[in-house]
């Protein structure tokens, strides 16, 4: 099974370009179920029939793995059988009847502005780290943007002069603008900071570690937790703190739904509801007036 699983996963690389968090966990699922299917005796993909997979499912739950996990593993099933079917590997779909679990949507941890003003305060704007650590939060809470989306900003991706930069998601460019607070701080980090990282002239990264390379989501992460702690905040800070934080924060200023929709590259407007929803108004308008730092 292991080959197929391979095929499936290089299928959903070069057709569906996919992005690697996604191939990566789609092949982590399903490895653990070809192990598990190994273990019953069943070694080939058309060996495997509706009841074997809902006994694998009711394995998950007797071992207690959230339902966010169940619900994630049924998904990378269900998308391997619809390959091998359509491939004519197995001659029916045997996970056509599986089904997810409901999952309870939880509304995610967020800081109030106080909360937010504490934390950006922390980096030492006198030193090179401190500019650039300040940089790349401000910019996080400032856009809303994912971390490996702000990790993946090249510095020709930032329009200072117009207050906009340009996040990069999966093949997909969506424009998103920055208020005045975090577009001074990410001159001063262009001007007086990012040359104390960089020594390769060559190096495109916007934000790069102590030796110069691009900032990995650890490094970037024990960055943000190193600072929650000096701000005396308790609360179990992810840089998706900041990105829920900002759009909670937008909402309850008077942003209208759709505008943050967009700012955040929700493709559903149904991911964004979760937070709140508003009357509607030009996007870089709703931002000037909304956001608190702008």
């Amino acid at each position: 099974m292991e080959k197929l699983i391979n095929d499936f996963i290089e299928y959903l690389h070069n057709e569906k370009n996919t992005s690697g968090n996604t191939e990566v966990s789609y092949q982590r699922d399903l490895k653990k179920m070809a192990a598990y299917f190994e273990k019953q005796g069943i070694a080939h993909a058309d060996e495997v029939t509706e009841s074997d997979l809902k006994a694998y499912v009711s394995e998950m739950h007797s071992a207690d793995f959230a339902s966010s996990t169940i619900s994630r593993n049924i998904a990378s099933i269900r998308a391997l059988f619809h390959y091998l079917f359509k491939k004519g590997v197995v001659s029916e779909d045997p996970s056509e009847n599986l089904r997810a679990p409901r999952i309870e949507k939880k509304m995610p941890e967020i800081l109030t502005v106080q909360e937010v003003d504490r934390l950006l305060s922390q980096p030492n704007p006198h030193t090179g780290k401190g500019i650039r650590d300040k940089a790349m939060m401000e910019l996080l809470y400032a856009t809303g943007m994912r971390v490996s989306e702000l990790l993946a900003l090249k510095t020709e991706d930032v329009n200072l002069s117009f207050g906009y930069v340009i996040c990069h998601d999966n093949g997909k460019e969506r424009v998103i603008p920055i208020g005045n607070v975090s577009r001074d701080m990410l001159q001063k980090y262009m001007d007086e900071a990012r040359d104390f990282f960089v020594k390769n002239q060559r190096e495109s990264a916007l934000f790069t570690n102590c030796s110069g390379k691009p900032m990995s989501r650890q490094g970037f992460w024990k960055v943000l937790k190193g600072y929650a702690e000096s701000a005396g905040i308790h609360k179990d800070i992810t840089p998706h703190t900041l990105r829920h934080s900002f759009a909670v924060h937008m909402l309850q200023n008077g942003a209208d739904i759709k505008s943050v929709q967009e700012m955040l590259g929700h493709s559903d407007i149904s991911s964004t509801q979760m937070y709140l929803g508003l009357d509607t108004v030009k996007m870089r308008d709703v931002y000037m007036k909304a956001h608190p730092r702008s």
